[in-house]
């Protein structure tokens, strides 16, 4: 399924991801994160055969790439969101929260209960995202995320039900 839409004067369009678009994803993944992951670590992801439960969205266009993408899987009526990332370019136009949305509605069509994410305490943007989107804090893991230039940060775990 492709859901075109405007942001601006740049049409994205709204598409699973494949295999195909693991060599595309870690620079986009490093704007984000400090330990970001690899085109084989992606590759072996998006490579899982659907038995697995897994959705990985991206948003952009063909031409110039992805603009984000978001990785989850489904387990035992439960989702988790292993990534997300927009470019820093692209950031304020919405398109965390439209493959946030695409993450939630393909649980919700796979009858999940919950889903959950974790989130680095310093990122409030993506914090307010997710509360926008009825998540709530139900853990805190301490000086989880490591950081160049500082003191560890927490993890937030947060939860959205999903019936």
């Amino acid at each position: 399924m492709k859901l075109p839409f405007f942001a601006g004067p740049i049409e994205f369009v709204l598409e699973p991801l494949s295999a195909d678009d693991a060599s595309q994803l870690p620079d986009l993944h490093a704007e984000d994160f400090q330990r970001p992951w690899a085109e084989h670590e992606f590759a072996s992801l998006l490579d899982q055969p659907p038995v697995f439960g897994f959705a990985a969205w991206r948003v952009g266009n063909r031409k110039a790439g992805p603009a984000g993408f978001v990785l989850a899987r489904l387990a035992a009526g439960e989702g988790e969101i292993l990534t997300i990332a927009v470019a820093r370019a692209y950031r304020r136009l919405g398109l965390g929260r439209d493959l946030m949305e695409a993450v939630l509605r393909e649980l919700h069509a796979e009858r999940a209960e919950a889903l959950f994410l974790e989130v680095d305490e310093n990122n409030r943007a993506a914090i307010a995202l997710y509360r926008r989107l009825g998540f709530r804090e139900v853990a805190r893991r301490p000086a989880y995320y490591a950081h160049e230039d500082g003191p560890k940060s927490a993890a937030l775990v947060m939860r959205r039900d999903l019936r």
